[in-house]
């Protein structure tokens, strides 16, 4: 199973409630989910209710067979970020990629540095200070910065040594 991004990939879907969707085909000039994310694949969706006001983006799991997709992780939703319990029509689901989700969003200070703080979830680190080094926490679960860092001594010192 991995995360699958794609392009143009969206179908339309009947189900009600808040459990696993069952597609109904793609729309016109669009991709299935099991040819653009394929089967078993994980991937960000955004769900739609044509004539009511009911949204949902999120992390979802397909099938092994890509027929329905289980709506694992809630990010955003018009019921207050939790799952949506969707009333009967039609209903748009397609692949997006959720704006919590990019560095743009993580990143906001020149100097940041980039890190996966769990799975698909991006994290920041700010800039250190001088002759700060990047090293990893006590949990060996995301680097910090650590103070009085590499000086030019020790510098001459390891490549004497080496």
């Amino acid at each position: 199973m991995a995360l699958v991004l794609n392009d143009r990939v969206k179908e339309t879907t009947t189900t009600t409630g808040t459990g696993a969707l069952t597609f109904a085909g793609a729309v016109s000039g669009f991709e299935t989910f099991s040819v653009g994310i394929g089967n078993s694949n994980t991937t960000y969706y955004a769900i739609a209710h044509l004539t009511a006001n009911e949204w949902e983006v999120g992390l979802g799991t397909l099938a092994g067979d890509s027929s329905t997709i289980t709506r694992t992780s809630i990010i955003s939703s018009s019921n207050s970020d939790a799952a949506v319990d969707f009333a009967a029509g039609t209903k748009d689901v397609f692949c997006t990629f959720p704006a919590s989700k990019t560095m743009d969003m993580t990143l906001t200070t020149a100097g940041d540095i980039l890190y996966a703080s769990s799975a698909n979830t991006p994290a920041r680190l700010a800039k250190g200070s001088a002759l700060d080094v990047l090293t990893m926490n006590a949990g060996a679960t995301a680097p910090e910065w650590a103070s009085g860092g590499v000086t030019a001594g020790f510098c001459i010192a390891m490549s004497i040594a080496l």
